[in-house]
């Protein structure tokens, strides 16, 4: 593997899924670095020169569909993955042909995401076809709101209007797989 394609950047708005995903792919002997928002994500583009990115499909500035091709632009061999816990075959279908490698189901640990650089583009996709159960879409709401609040538990049971020692306990089950 060359030095270039050990560089990866990671574009998401969810500071601590970065961090650790961050720590996680280092740990791995690659060079990462993180962007929050799509002008940090094109400058970074510009001045890191990765050879793979992992792409938030919603952020809080818009759609990562929308910085597919302006990093296509700057890094016409760039190998993207596109991350969610939104996923549908809809948006899956749009950011391959957008010009995205694959597509992964958050959430998605490093190895799985070091595989989906690995894979062809249109050969595999990370996406189930049954809606994500509501037990899961709640997990996934819980821990957006718990990063909004950097952690804080009591602020993100007051956010979500449940009693705090109710978040606690819904926090030390582990996630529900779809």
């Amino acid at each position: 593997m060359t030095e270039a394609q050990r560089r990866i950047l990671i574009v998401d708005d969810e500071q601590v899924f970065t961090q650790v995903l961050s720590r996680a792919l280092s740990r791995r002997g690659y060079d990462v670095r993180e962007a929050h928002d799509a002008e940090q994500a094109l400058a970074l583009a510009n001045s890191f020169k990765p050879q793979r990115v992992t792409l938030d499909l919603k952020m809080a500035d818009g759609s990562g569909l929308q910085l597919i091709q302006p990093l296509l632009q700057v890094l016409p061999d760039v190998n993207i993955v596109v991350l969610t816990g939104y996923s549908s075959i809809a948006t899956a279908v749009q950011a391959i042909k957008l010009g995205a490698s694959n597509y992964l189901c958050k959430p998605a640990n490093a190895d799985e995401i070091l595989a989906a650089f690995e894979v062809k583009t249109g050969h595999e996709i990370g996406v189930s076809d049954s809606p994500i159960s509501v037990n899961r879409l709640e997990w996934e709401h819980i821990q957006k709101v718990l990063a909004e609040h950097d952690g804080n538990v009591s602020a993100t049971a007051r956010a979500l209007g449940m009693h705090r020692r109710t978040l606690q306990r819904k926090l030390h089950k582990r996630p529900v797989q779809r």
